[in-house]
């Protein structure tokens, strides 16, 4: 059996004395594994950087086996990326936010997204929106998606700030005012009507919100920590617009 697909790197591990078993998220067929022979050479190791654009053809005696890669360079974009914080960060926390899919299920908005945060991870206001984005777009693909398009208790759809902690779903200034020590914020830029772009406390409330539910939904069920590098491509991301920050990060986001 084999395939061909367009990859993008999201890790290696060591297999034997010049071998790596290669982890990546294929467009069309989901994160697969597969051995790459020689991958500690010289002349595969710049290509088996995580982040970096691939083209990966898969064969195996059968669906199930690990089977090989044979790996051709697109784009290598992995020495950038160890540019700036958010990218170092960024580019291991959607990995880790790809491991929690199970392994061979496509996913290839997941990719085309992927492809794009991993063209901005320098640019941390757009790194942090796209992120976001990202974090909800994984979350819809486990089962929890937000439902952010109207009110939960009347249906407005406009002068959405809250999201209920419950429910998972936007609420309206006026429904929520009573309650709303209890309530999550929108952020402007992530309502149906808002055109804003992301500054420093709406993307701190962002990170909060899906914080708050990938913890609730995913990691607590699963008795597993977010990964560490989420909470160093939140501080980074911030610290980038707010350099005089300094942050105390928590299981649902950060707090200042």
């Amino acid at each position: 059996m084999q395939w061909q697909d367009h990859a993008i790197i999201l890790g290696v591990k060591r297999h034997g004395e010049t071998s790596v078993i290669a982890e990546v998220m294929t467009r069309d067929r989901g994160r697969h594994l597969g051995l790459v022979r020689s991958g500690r050479s010289r002349a595969m190791q710049p290509v088996l950087q995580a982040g970096n654009a691939v083209e990966v053809l898969w064969r195996a005696r059968l669906d199930e086996h690990l089977g090989e890669f044979r790996v051709e360079p697109v784009t290598l974009r992995a020495a950038r990326l160890m540019e700036t914080a958010t990218a170092v960060y960024g580019v291991q926390a959607m990995g880790a936010l790809l491991r929690l899919l199970p392994e061979r299920d496509p996913h290839p908005h997941l990719f085309d997204a992927l492809e794009v945060i991993l063209d901005h991870l320098h640019n941390p206001a757009d790194a942090g929106e796209l992120f976001v984005r990202f974090e909800l777009a994984v979350l819809n693909d486990l089962g929890f998606g937000l439902d952010l398009a109207e009110c939960a208790a009347t249906g407005a759809r406009s002068d959405l700030v809250y999201v209920s902690p419950k429910s998972g779903r936007a609420v309206s200034r006026s429904a929520g005012a009573p309650w709303a020590d209890k309530m999550l914020l929108l952020p402007p830029f992530l309502s149906i009507e808002g055109n804003h772009a992301a500054d420093f406390d709406s993307l701190a409330a962002a990170f909060r919100l899906t914080g708050f539910f990938l913890h609730r939904h995913v990691y607590e069920p699963r008795g597993i920590e977010a990964a560490a590098a989420r909470d160093g491509f939140v501080q980074a991301a911030l610290k980038a617009l707010n350099p005089a920050l300094r942050t105390l990060s928590g299981p649902n986001g950060i707090s200042a």
